[in-house]
């Protein structure tokens, strides 16, 4: 008989994710989104907490808000040396923080505020002022050592660190900021250590990504990406997810539903059932777009410009609850979380395999389309 004297030192655990919205636009406190975040305290182990709050600087609503890390001497100066020569600086300014007993040894956090300068918008003046700043973030993030983007859209901001979700809030002074779309994480890291760039969310213009699994697929859907420009250096496989949705959604311009089916098809035995018309049409999709297919257990959670998507893979290995009070729109990994702070909602439901759910903004200023909505909470 064998005897085995085993002890299990490893601290199993598993990402949380929640996300709030209104679908009026009404701003709201963070008070929200931290309750239902530490309710899942459990599901993190404190190497990775964060938030991405959306509508929070309407004095400024036009401008790219850049927040950047900083973690070596000299990466402070050599980005805004870039950014000079780049961008048009609108203002900037050290992150607000507050010490914290509970997070240690951060960088130096500062913000700035920019639009395309001249000189970048005459070298690629084919390019829209999107793309040249997605060449910045990645310029900074690829080539300026010891300087990460970690946030660079319009009227929204990422705040993560390594700490428990709820300690990271406090730490960034959350309880100052009103937003009407708000994303929270727990994070276990899996295969990276835990480091403040490695938290999520991730972000790249207006999109933030919040992510429960692992994409074993990355190395493919990596090289997929540097087809196009994107270049992951924050070695962490959400980092794929949010360049997939910009490429997707934003510059190929495909509706949600299109996307979601390129991320997490049906299998090719459930596509054999679809009508025949479906069938060329998926059949197409994964012929064309088979780089960007996701493989593994996932669910995400993804702020936009119109809204809020949550997606599970396409077998469902990971829970995502959902539901629905008035014009407020709740999406969690647990319905635990959502009724800490909602007790009571007029619908609830549960994600199903590869297909999103969504929350949309109905109105919103500077939005300029609505986004697809095939599967209302």
């Amino acid at each position: 008989m064998w005897n085995y004297d085993f002890q299990d030192e490893k601290d199993t655990s598993g990402c949380a994710i929640s996300g709030i919205m209104s679908e009026t636009g009404q701003r709201f406190s963070s008070d929200l989104i931290i309750r239902s975040i530490a309710n899942m305290r459990e599901r993190s182990n404190g190497l990775g907490g964060g938030f991405a709050a959306y509508g929070i600087y309407p004095h400024n609503p036009d401008a790219y808000a850049l927040h950047v890390m900083f973690d070596q001497p000299g990466a402070q100066e050599n980005t805004r040396q870039y950014l000079k020569q780049n961008c048009e600086i609108i203002g900037d300014e050290p992150i607000p923080t507050k010490p914290s007993e509970t997070v240690r040894s951060r960088p130096l956090l500062h913000r700035y505020f920019v639009k395309a300068g001249a000189l970048l918008k005459e070298r690629y003046y084919d390019e829209d002022e999107n793309d040249l700043i997605v060449r910045v973030v990645m310029h900074i993030n690829r080539f300026v050592e010891g300087a990460f983007v970690f946030s660079s859209g319009k009227n929204m901001g990422i705040f993560k660190g390594v700490g428990y979700p709820e300690d990271i809030g406090r730490f960034f002074r959350l309880e100052e900021y009103r937003a009407y779309l708000w994303l929270a994480h727990g994070r276990f890291p899996t295969n990276t250590s835990g480091w403040w760039g490695g938290a999520h969310p991730f972000g790249l213009l207006d999109w933030a990504v919040i992510h429960n699994g692992e994409i074993s697929s990355y190395g493919i859907n990596r090289r997929y990406l540097e087809n196009f420009n994107y270049f992951c250096s924050l070695r962490t496989d959400t980092e794929v997810i949010t360049y997939l949705f910009d490429l997707l959604m934003r510059k190929q311009k495909l509706p949600l539903e299109i996307t979601a089916c390129i991320l997490a098809p049906p299998f090719w035995t459930q596509i054999g059932r679809r009508s025949r018309e479906e069938q060329k049409l998926i059949a197409a999709l994964r012929m064309v777009y088979g780089g960007a297919l996701l493989n593994g257990p996932f669910s995400i959670l993804v702020g936009g410009p119109d809204g809020m998507i949550g997606l599970n893979d396409r077998t469902k290995l990971r829970p995502m609850a959902a539901a629905r009070k008035d014009d407020m729109v709740y999406i969690a990994s647990e319905e635990a979380a959502i009724r800490s702070v909602c007790p009571a909602p007029d619908s609830l439901c549960r994600a199903e395999a590869g297909k999103p759910l969504t929350g949309t903004l109905r109105e919103k200023p500077h939005a300029n389309k609505k986004m697809a909505c095939p599967a209302r909470i």
